[in-house]
């Protein structure tokens, strides 16, 4: 089941997120020790459902159970305003193959597509991670730019890719 999680939801939601940035450390510009130190009210405003916050997110439950997440955020300055950001996609490793990801990211799609201003989602994905990649290249978003040295990891650098999916994709899907 998917749904847009809200101010309750934000418990699962950062122990999801922890999880994400410990076991797909490559996958993420966020470190675990960074958004640990992050108070309660960071994730719940994460997490807002007010009709006109700024970002949500969309969660994928198994039972009862967050397995995965997804968020957009809208840009608000007068001239991005057509702007929507695709972030923090994380499927947690038990459900992987059955298509949360690809689910996810359409119902962020989706919400996107309800958005009266919204003509682009963007998205960055490390260059390395083939999977994301693949997946957001089936979904109709191209490479529009590498950013080399992006991310500085453990053992070297990491180049980040710049995608985008335009309005006529918006509202075709």
């Amino acid at each position: 089941m998917l749904r847009r999680l809200g101010p309750a939801d934000a418990p699962a939601y950062r122990a999801l997120m922890l999880r994400a940035y410990a076991d797909a450390s490559e996958a993420f510009t966020s470190t675990v020790s960074e958004r640990e130190a992050l108070p309660p009210t960071w994730w719940e405003k994460r997490v807002s459902d007010a009709p006109d916050a700024p970002e949500l997110v969309v969660g994928a439950f198994e039972g009862e159970r967050l397995v995965g997440a997804a968020g957009l955020r809208f840009e608000t300055r007068p001239r991005t305003r057509h702007k929507a950001l695709l972030y923090g996609l994380y499927v947690d490793p038990s459900v992987r193959g059955r298509g949360v990801a690809r689910a996810l990211t359409e119902a962020v799609l989706a919400v996107a597509r309800e958005a009266p201003e919204t003509r682009v989602v963007q998205l960055r994905v490390m260059e390395t991670n083939r999977r994301a990649r693949r997946l957001y290249d089936s979904l109709g978003f191209r490479a529009f730019g590498t950013e080399p040295q992006a991310i500085r990891m453990n053992d070297g650098f990491v180049a980040i890719v710049h995608m985008w999916r335009g309005a006529e994709q918006l509202a075709d899907d």
